[in-house]
């Protein structure tokens, strides 16, 4: 079976900002391409690229608080949204328990572009 999700790209209005708030997040390190008006900070898990922050100043593609819920897993829910907040960004929905069982917790903030977006722990 093929992975459900090809590819996710989340829109920035700053980009910089919106590279340094998911490299410090999600500790992980974006690799940066950009050329002439469009910009692009790539996510990559196993060696594959799997999402994108995105800019380009031409196209119609804005942050949004009521757009499209991606959630990412983390460790730890409350150190991740603790540096939700010193990154400007704001909780939506508090660490909240999933209710089947054994399905973990989740939360929901928005980032430093007023994008919403989700993650998941299992503890």
């Amino acid at each position: 079976m093929k992975k459900l999700i090809a590819f996710f790209e989340i829109p920035a209005a700053d980009f910089r900002r919106a590279v340094d708030f998911y490299e410090t997040v999600l500790g992980v390190q974006l690799s940066v391409f950009e050329c002439e008006t469009e910009k692009m900070a790539c996510f990559t898990e196993e060696g594959e690229t799997v999402g994108a922050i995105s800019y380009a100043a031409d196209f119609d593609f804005l942050p949004s608080e009521h757009g499209v819920l991606i959630h990412f897993n983390c460790e730890e829910i409350g150190e991740t949204l603790d540096k939700v907040l010193q990154k400007g960004g704001k909780v939506v929905i508090p660490r909240t328990k999933i209710e089947a069982d054994g399905k973990g917790w989740f939360a929901v903030f928005t980032d430093s572009e007023g994008n919403r977006i989700g993650i998941y722990a299992d503890k």
